[in-house]
């Protein structure tokens, strides 16, 4: 379950949202700590045992740290990782590793520090890169997700690469949707990131080790640690294996991130443990067969901030 536990983030990304930001929910309507621990809870009870925090970004929120901490706790949990921009990580992160952090995913689309402000607007590219170094020196499993978009920075395909490989970490390359302010156009297929990569590396080959619980299909270059992991949101089609739900900031559960279906938890919350698991396990047997991406008038368009990114 990838729950977010605020629609705020501290950088304005360009396939993310408008410069100004978008309007940002009451805090009336975010759900409290001791909300989203109780639907972690009941979700154990259901068989889901494995919890990435996101946002916005997380690390904006105050209580993130303790939350990562009270959710490892829960009986039958197994592990707890989280999605940041790592604006904010190299501060936090004695704090995330004393809470027993499993994992931590770093966002970083371009190694270039005039690129990097020109897509996320206020960024420093510095605070991802000295995060990172920090992650590896508190061995912490550290991710780069890096989404591509043609024409920004699908000349630094080879770069990125590098850049994990040399540092033994994963990198995840990442195919556009077209939700929010996306612009579909601008997708960079897999089998054109694996053109790039079979030149650069004549002998990548596929890597069938576990490397997450997500859709990655991973690569490895013979001799070298670390994996290129290929995201293909677009046209690789892996809802057969998709095993994620959301949880949205205001309670909302996502069986699905291409569609705006899914059930409000925030009514239940008044109610039952009972009634919660049932509206829980409801929201998971009616994960939709596939997403529909190709068919762009059809899919949620609210910003990814708000929908747990």
């Amino acid at each position: 379950m990838r729950i977010s536990i605020t629609d705020r983030c501290n950088l304005r990304c360009t396939y993310c949202m408008p410069e100004e930001g978008i309007e940002k929910v009451d805090r009336s309507e975010i759900l409290r700590e001791d909300e989203i621990l109780r639907i972690c809870r009941i979700a154990t009870g259901l068989g889901i045992k494995k919890f990435k925090i996101t946002g916005g970004e997380p690390l904006v929120r105050g209580c993130c740290k303790g939350l990562v901490r009270k959710i490892k706790e829960l009986p039958g949990c197994e592990q707890v990782t989280m999605t940041t921009n790592g604006q904010l990580l190299a501060e936090n992160l004695d704090e995330l590793a004393d809470a027993g952090i499993d994992g931590i995913n770093i966002s970083m689309d371009t190694l270039r520090e005039d690129r990097y402000r020109q897509i996320t607007r206020t960024g420093d590219l510095k605070r991802p890169l000295d995060a990172i170094d920090a992650c590896m020196k508190r061995g912490i499993k550290t991710k780069i997700n890096c989404l591509l978009q043609r024409g920004v920075n699908d000349d630094e395909i080879t770069d990125l690469a590098e850049f994990a490989l040399g540092r033994g970490i994963d990198i995840r390359f990442i195919e556009l949707m077209p939700i929010g302010f996306a612009d579909e156009d601008k997708c960079v297929g897999s089998d054109e990131v694996m053109d790039v990569l079979r030149r650069a590396y004549p002998e990548i080959e596929p890597d069938s080790s576990t490397h997450g619980n997500g859709p990655a299909v991973y690569y490895r270059v013979p001799g070298r640690s670390g994996g290129i992991g290929l995201i293909s949101s677009i046209h690789g089609r892996f809802c057969s294996g998709c095993n994620r739900i959301r949880l949205t900031s205001m309670g909302f559960v996502k069986p699905c991130l291409c569609y705006d279906d899914g059930i409000n938890l925030k009514p239940y919350l008044a109610g039952t443990d009972n009634e919660l698991a049932e509206e829980l396990s409801k929201a998971v047997q009616n994960k939709p067969k596939q997403h529909c991406f190709e068919n762009v008038s059809a899919v949620d368009h609210h910003a990814m901030a708000e929908i747990g990114g």
